[in-house]
Order: C-alpha cells, then sequence, then structure tokens
C-alpha cells in the first residue's frame, strides 16, 4: 500500500448528498475477481453518457460533459471533495479501489458512511471529517478559483489551504501510523515475517509428523 504522509493535490467537488457505492462503482463493474482496472469505471452512471461494459475500452464511451470529473478544469485531481454520508449503500470494497485506481488520494466530507470509511483507510486512502461550515466554504472556493489545491499534512492532522490557514482534522492514532508506514492488513502482518518463520520452523521441528500431512 502507498505511503500517505504529506500530499498536495487538485481539488474536484462532488457536490452531492448521500453518494452511495453502487454510485462510485456499480455493480455490473464487480465481476472482475482482480484488485485492479476499476479506475475507468468510477462514477459510470453519472460519467458517461452510454451504457458500459465490464473490460471495454474507455476510449469508445461518450463522456458526459456536464460530470464533474470531465471538466477540463478538474483533470488530475487527487483530492475529492464531497458533501454528507459519502459512500452510503452496499459494504463493496471496490468503491475505494475504483477512487484510488483513478487517482484519489484523499477524501473531505462532512461525513462518511461507517464501512466505506474504515475501507479507505486499508486502500491507502484518507478519509476526512471536517465540520460542515468548513465543508461548504471550500466548495465556494473550489468553485471559485480554477486550479483549486489543497496540501494534506498527515503527520500535523492538517489541511493546509493556498493562503496559508490550516484546517485540524481528527484520525485514530494506528490509522495514522497505517497511512503513514504504507501498511495494509498484510504488510502489518509481514512486519512479523521473521517471527512467524520461526515459529513455524520450531513447529516442524517439534511435530515433524505435520510436514508429510501438509505436503499431501
Amino acid at each position: 500500500m502507498q505511503k500517505f504522509t504529506l500530499h498536495k493535490g487538485l481539488v474536484a467537488p462532488m457536490d452531492r448528498d448521500n453518494v452511495d457505492t453502487d454510485a462510485i462503482i456499480p455493480k455490473q463493474f464487480l465481476k472482475s475477481i482482480k484488485r485492479s482496472g476499476f479506475g475507468p469505471n468510477l462514477f459510470d452512471e453519472w460519467r458517461y453518457l452510454d451504457a458500459g461494459e465490464p473490460g471495454q475500452d474507455p476510449a469508445t464511451r461518450r463522456p458526459n460533459p456536464d460530470f464533474v470529473l470531465n471538466q477540463p478544469r478538474y483533470a488530475g485531481a487527487s483530492v475529492l471533495l464531497a458533501r454528507s454520508n459519502f459512500g452510503c449503500g452496499s459494504s463493496r470494497e471496490h468503491a475505494p479501489w475504483a477512487l484510488e485506481q483513478y487517482g484519489f488520494r484523499a477524501l473531505i466530507a462532512p461525513s462518511f458512511a461507517d464501512i466505506f470509511f474504515n475501507n479507505c483507510f486499508k486502500n491507502g486512502i484518507l478519509p476526512i471529517q471536517l465540520p460542515e461550515a468548513q465543508v461548504a466554504q471550500l466548495f465556494d472556493e473550489v468553485h471559485a478559483f480554477p486550479g483549486y489545491q489543497l496540501t494534506i499534512d498527515l503527520e500535523r492532522q492538517r489541511v493546509i489551504k493556498a493562503d496559508g490557514s490550516e484546517l485540524p482534522f481528527e484520525i485514530q492514532s494506528f490509522r495514522k501510523f497505517c497511512l503513514l508506514g504504507g501498511f495494509d492488513d498484510i504488510g502489518l502482518t509481514l512486519r512479523h515475517a521473521d517471527k512467524i518463520k520461526a515459529f513455524e520452523a520450531e513447529r516442524m521441528a517439534s511435530k515433524p509428523w505435520l510436514n508429510n500431512r501438509l505436503i499431501a
């Protein structure tokens, strides 16, 4: 998992409440058993004017010019600004996969659905909760200033605006540790690889009959 320490990026505004995971990545694109290739279908039903199929080349689709992510001023955005209850609906982990594979490193909203919120941390995305008034102000600034960027300092737990003002945010210490180190659940386990190998070697030495059962 990619580490998250200090990130500066263009902000795209998703000005809708209650954006659910089926809108983030529609169900027809969940058939793949791979954890890759979901970025082109992020917000698929809003992003394109025609219906797409899994594996279809995005270049053959008709983009919706009115959708925010298709507007040239937001091309390359890596911070998504959203409204309340972002990520509600089903618990599909494909939703943060699609966001991350599109290029988003951080999400800012007044609130997130709980399961989606947890899944973001497990996939290297930083979801930041800010008071609704602060989020509303950010929406105003994003709309007013093309090229609007924010800097997110995870170590200091600050969102830094272009004028230098800072917005503090809270994050659980363990989640912060994992993002700073780039540790997903597998990465956390592999930090103890030497102890795991030592345990397996000791077990085989004390119970050699297990080896034959494992080979069979």
